[in-house]
């Protein structure tokens, strides 16, 4: 497996192909959650070539957003699928990175570790310090689809899904949980504020 190359490769590919109004789904979030899984990975002693696909799987979740919003990870799939064996990879091995990308569809559906490790780093932000500067970004981007009409209407989608998430790995609940509550709870509070 060329990890370093395929990344480079994907990397690169987002930076020219993803469409300037995606404030949040852009290369950064790609190096984020790929940073998040290497860290959980390696809480979570995952081995060197489980890690590996990991990380590969981390920086093509969102490849997709290059053509479409619905059905993304399907397309991130298709690209996995298309490029990765160039780098070296085995059809099992991409079998599984697929697993892993399909698996952080809304709502998340893991059916093994490494598809836990995957959906807590694609959400990771939701109990992170940056957070609502993250989901101020969400927020634009969708305003910009008109996928989203208000702030208020943002903040209830917010409290809704936020409330039905959950961490799936122990040290992603243990890092993560208590400051997402807190945001959970600032949320709750901005909407009273609008709509006492």
């Amino acid at each position: 497996m060329q990890l370093k190359q395929a990344g480079k490769f994907i990397l690169r590919k987002l930076g020219m192909e993803l469409p300037v109004h995606l404030t949040y789904h852009g290369i950064a979030h790609s190096i984020d959650v790929h940073q998040a899984a290497q860290r959980i990975a390696s809480e979570e002693n995952v081995s060197k070539h489980e890690q590996k696909l990991l990380v590969t799987a981390a920086l093509f979740h969102d490849a997709g957003f290059i053509k479409m919003r619905e059905g993304h990870e399907a397309e991130s799939c298709k690209m996995a699928r298309h490029y990765l064996p160039s780098y070296n990879y085995q059809p099992s091995e991409i079998e599984l990175i697929c697993g892993m990308i399909m698996a952080t569809r809304i709502p998340q559906s893991p059916q093994n570790r490494l598809e836990e490790i995957l959906c807590d780093a694609d959400l990771d932000y939701l109990g992170r310090d940056d957070f609502f500067a993250l989901s101020n970004k969400l927020f634009s981007e969708l305003h910009a689809e008109g996928l989203s009409k208000d702030e208020y209407e943002w903040n209830r989608v917010q409290e809704d899904f936020m409330e039905g998430h959950h961490y799936h790995t122990n040290s992603s609940l243990k890092l993560r949980q208590g400051k997402k509550e807190q945001h959970i709870k600032l949320i709750k509070s901005k909407i009273q504020i609008t709509h006492p």
